[in-house]
């Protein structure tokens, strides 16, 4: 999956080995606003953003293998429309539905927990450093485990896989190659604006943020939680700043903040094979003249005419 500003790509290999590359409109949920675009703002809306686009795209791409097996059938007529239409309902619901689901979870899992487990060290001592740090272990240890155990399984590792893949494209363009499946190969698949960093980041800025919330002269418990997740769109807009910051830099103090996100990109990708290049490639080619990229022309835009219907992207990669 591809995109840049109010378009996207997102390219399918189908059980029958053919490509299929779908080209959509980006439309945030927040609709358009100028505010959107200020600091620290823009990372909360880029971070939710991402969340319903990714799981559109899931969905999509699983639609080809419940139609190999039978689940999805292909009617005609104005009954056929009503039902897509339903249908379409359904899967928004579903998504939107999915999103929210995940985003309790994921707060839950890696703002709660971590509190609620860290007050066992106040069995020991009340020293709000000791309970600060052992709340941060706590939510790295989490965090860390996690990503372990999801990259063990299967489908989950095909997913990396072309992760690395979408990466290794974005490289093999921004390192002035031409994009085919060779170069794209012997490209990296670690990224500095990869989703794994900006995960990283926010791990990291929560750490900071949640131990002055700790030094707070809070009593109550349930407050001291409230407080970390009313908080949270505050840690994204950070985070989004900070890695933001570092694609931008290859040096100094701000490219040493890419190291550790780099260095975790071993976990959330994997080395596609060469098929798994293709598809990324196709995707990419669908909104991006890269071409003309490394012709050094400013219009990189993709003529609206067949596959590769609509602008451009700058190379950002969306996971």
């Amino acid at each position: 999956m591809m995109r840049h500003g109010d378009v996207y790509s997102v390219g399918v290999r189908k059980p029958d080995g053919e490509i299929e590359v779908k080209i959509e409109d980006y439309k945030s949920v927040f609709g358009k606003h100028k505010w959107m675009k200020w600091p620290l703002l823009r990372g909360v809306v880029s971070f939710v953003d991402s969340l319903v686009v990714g799981t559109k795209c899931l969905m999509y791409s699983a639609s080809f293998f419940e139609e190999e097996e039978g689940e999805a059938s292909q009617k005609e007529g104005k009954e056929d429309a009503q039902a897509q239409k339903k249908k379409q309902r359904t899967e928004d619901l579903f998504m939107y539905g999915t999103v929210f689901v995940s985003l309790i979870l994921s707060v839950g899992l890696f703002m709660v927990l971590p509190y609620w487990v860290a007050q066992a060290v106040k069995t020991f001592t009340q020293s709000d450093m000791a309970f600060a740090v052992s709340e941060a272990v706590v939510r790295i240890a989490i965090f860390m485990a996690y990503l372990v155990l999801i990259s063990q399984m299967k489908d989950i590792q095909r997913v990396f896989m072309y992760h690395g893949a979408e990466h290794k494209c974005i490289n093999c363009v921004e390192n002035g190659w031409e994009l085919n499946v060779e170069n794209v190969m012997k490209s990296s698949r670690q990224h500095k604006r990869c989703g794994t960093s900006f995960l990283l980041f926010v791990m990291v800025v929560s750490v900071i943020v949640h131990f002055g919330v700790t030094l707070l002269p809070i009593e109550e418990k349930w407050l001291q939680v409230l407080l970390r997740i009313v908080l949270l769109p505050l840690i994204a807009g950070i985070s989004y700043e900070f890695i933001r910051l570092a694609g931008n830099s290859d040096g100094g103090f701000i490219g040493l903040l890419s190291k550790p996100g780099l260095a975790l990109q071993k976990l959330t990708t994997r080395e596609p094979e060469p098929d798994m290049a293709e598809v990324a490639i196709r995707a990419v080619e669908a909104v991006f003249n890269w071409r003309a990229y490394l012709a050094g022309e400013e219009d990189t835009s993709v003529p609206k005419e067949g596959l590769s219907g609509k602008r451009a992207v700058d190379g950002e990669v969306s996971v």
